[in-house]
């Protein structure tokens, strides 16, 4: 009885584990601060609407070049001060019974999204490219590497209509605003501000650590030097 518990229980951990998506490796736009400005627009204009930021304040759009009378300007839609935290007006119990539950909170969404087969970085690079029309869906729409999902296609407009064909693989049935290239940059550039919310200081670590391995290096230089002349008469 305890081993057909144990291999029932088992089953859909085997399921989840056999179930592997292809992505899409994501442009590094860590250090390229115009590509971050444009996907910090992107998601202030396209994702700010449902999806919060909660952790996240206008102010740190200056660590990417913006200045405040730009932030105030241009992309401060859901606050009064750029101090305030990237908050929405819908209410939970709103989205809950539109969308069927609450839009998550993006601000460390690409880091959550991380697992054994990529990035989380890759993982929403390959999500935003990959809806089609799904006529079955309560939005029409679905997705291949979220499959059911209950959020619709946002940036559709943009991208055009993607339709999945009998092979399995999706098709282009009327264009967007954007070619395919243009569109897979804006992507680039979005998932690129959602990889940057999720840690701002990253490319400041990554300096610092180099500059104490350099520092360590030069110290050791001199710790051996003085090591040696400390012991010259013993050795």
């Amino acid at each position: 009885m305890k081993k057909l518990l144990t291999a029932l229980l088992c089953v859909p951990l085997l399921a989840f584990a056999s179930v592997e998506v292809h992505l899409d490796r994501a442009p590094d736009r860590s250090n390229d601060k115009p590509a971050l400005q444009n996907g910090a627009k992107v998601f202030i204009n396209y994702c700010l609407n449902c999806h919060s930021a909660s952790y996240m304040r206008y102010n740190r759009l200056q660590d990417i070049g913006l200045t405040p009378a730009q932030i105030n300007d241009n992309l401060l839609f859901t606050a009064d001060k750029i101090g305030e935290p990237m908050r929405i007006a819908m209410q939970r119990a709103d989205a809950k019974a539109w969308f069927g539950a609450p839009p998550p909170d993006l601000t460390v969404i690409a880091r959550a999204r991380g697992s054994e087969f990529g990035s989380g970085a890759d993982w929403l690079y390959t999500y935003l490219r990959t809806f089609y029309r799904d006529e079955s869906r309560p939005t029409g729409w679905n997705n291949v590497v979220f499959p059911n999902v209950g959020m619709p296609h946002a940036l559709w407009e943009l991208q055009g209509n993607q339709l999945m064909g009998e092979d399995h693989k999706l098709k282009l049935a009327s264009a967007g605003k954007l070619k395919p290239a243009e569109y897979d940059a804006m992507v680039a550039d979005l998932v690129g501000y959602l990889k940057y919310m999720g840690e701002p200081m990253a490319e400041f670590r990554k300096q610092l650590g180099v500059i104490v391995l350099i520092f360590l290096a030069v110290f050791f230089v001199f710790a051996y030097a003085l090591k040696r002349e400390y012991w010259k008469d013993i050795h």
